[in-house]
C-alpha cells in the first residue's frame, strides 16, 4: 500500500519532509502548496509532484494524508479541515500556542475519528530510541532522573522570536516531550528559571534565551532540562537517564566519529551545527512511523495528546518564571 501525500508548506522543514516522503518506498508525494510559488515549484521540480493550493490538496481524492509545515497559527485550522476531509494528518509542533485552542482542535479530531500525528522528531532519533529501548528492557532499572541538554549554535532571527510563542513553546517543548517519554510518568510540578544572557534584544522582544527547568512526577522522578540559544561549539544535544541499576546516555554527534592524537593533544571534529543535519534520520523515521500507523490502523506514536501535554508543560514553565515558584500542572489543565 502506497500512501499518497500532500505537503502544506515548502519552507525549511517542508523540504525535509518532502525528502523523507520521496525516499520512503511506501509513500509518494502527490502535491505541494506554499504561499511562495517559487518554493512550491522547487519541491515540485525536485520530486515530480504537482503544485496546488492548500484547499485543493485537502479536497483532492488522490491524497490520503497531509503534512502540515505552515506557520503555527494555521496548524489547528488545517488539522480540522484535514480530518473533516478524511485525510490522515501529520502536523509539525505545536498544534497551537493556546492550550484551549489545542483542546478544541483535538475534540474535532476525535469527533471525526481522525488520524493525527504531531512532529516530535527527537523521539525517532536512533540514539535516543536506543536509550528508550534500554529503559524498556530494564537495563537501567527504575528510572529516577533524566538530564536533557539542548543548546542551539545561535539564536533564531528576531522575526521568528516575535511569533514563536517564546523559548518554552518553540524550543523547550521538544525537551518536555522527551522528558515525558523517558520518565515513563506524567509530570506533576514544574520549576523553571529563565534569563537573557545571549542577546538583550531577545529580552526586549519579551522572550528569554537561557533557561533551566526541573520537572517532578508524583512518585518523585525528576527531569532537568537546560536550554541555551548559544553554544559556540555546535548543536549540543545530549540526554542521560539514571536508574536504580545504572544509566543510559546519548552523546553529541560530530562531523566524523574520529579522534586524532598528537604531541599537541587529542583532537576531534566539530559537532554538527544544524538541526536539519543532526536529525536527518529522525525525520525519516517519524514519517515512516506515520505511514506504519496508517497502514496498520494503529495509533500514531506521537499523538495530539502528546502535543497538548508538552504545551501544558511549556505554559507551566512560563508561569513558574513569571511567579517565581513551582507550578502544579493541574493549574494549567484545570
Amino acid at each position: 500500500m502506497t500512501i499518497r501525500f500532500g505537503l502544506l508548506g515548502a519552507g525549511r522543514i517542508g523540504k525535509v519532509h518532502a525528502r523523507a516522503i520521496a525516499n520512503d518506498p511506501n509513500a509518494s508525494l502527490v502535491a505541494v502548496a506554499d504561499a511562495l510559488p517559487a518554493a512550491a515549484e522547487a519541491i515540485a521540480s525536485a520530486y515530480g509532484c504537482a503544485v496546488r493550493t492548500i484547499e485543493e490538496i485537502i479536497g483532492s481524492s488522490d491524497v490520503d494524508a497531509i503534512v502540515i509545515c505552515t506557520p503555527t497559527d494555521t496548524h489547528a485550522d488545517l488539522i480540522e479541515a484535514g480530518v473533516k476531509a478524511g485525510k490522515a494528518v501529520f502536523c509539525e509542533k505545536p498544534i497551537d500556542l493556546n492550550v484551549e485552542r489545542v483542546k478544541a482542535c483535538l475534540e474535532v479530531v476525535k469527533a471525526n475519528k481522525g488520524t493525527l500525528m504531531v512532529g516530535f522528531n527527537r523521539r525517532f532519533d536512533p540514539d535516543f530510541m536506543a536509550v528508550k529501548a534500554a529503559i524498556d528492557a530494564g537495563k537501567v532499572g527504575e528510572v529516577e532522573m533524566v538530564t536533557i541538554s539542548s543548546r542551539d549554535p545561535g539564536a533564531p532571527p528576531y522575526e521568528y522570536i516575535t511569533r514563536s510563542g517564546g523559548i518554552f513553546r518553540d524550543m523547550t517543548i521538544h525537551d518536555f516531550d522527551m522528558a515525558r517519554w523517558l520518565l515513563g510518568e506524567e509530570v506533576e510540578t514544574v520549576q523553571a528559571a529563565a534569563s537573557v544572557l545571549v542577546d538583550k534584544k531577545i529580552g526586549e522582544l519579551g522572550d528569554y534565551d537561557s533557561v533551566n527547568v526541573i520537572l517532578r512526577t508524583a512518585s518523585g522522578r525528576q527531569a532537568v532540562i537546560t536550554n541555551s540559544r548559544r553554544a559556540t561549539y555546535g548543536y549540543d544535544q545530549r540526554i542521560e537517564v539514571l536508574g536504580s541499576k545504572g544509566s543510559a546516555s546519548a552523546m553529541n554527534m560530530a562531523e566524523a566519529n574520529i579522534e586524532v592524537a598528537t604531541a599537541e593533544g587529542f583532537h576531534r571534529p566539530p559537532l554538527l551545527n544544524f538541526f536539519m543535519t543532526r536529525y536527518v534520520a529522525a525525520y525519516a523515521n517519524e514519517i515512516a512511523a506515520f505511514i506504519g500507523a496508517m497502514t496498520s490502523g494503529t495509533e500514531t506514536p506521537t499523538t495530539g495528546t502528546d502535543g497538548l501535554l508538552a504545551l501544558v508543560l511549556a505554559e507551566a514553565a512560563l508561569k513558574s518564571v513569571e511567579e517565581g515558584r513551582a507550578v502544579k500542572v493541574a493549574e494549567i489543565t484545570g
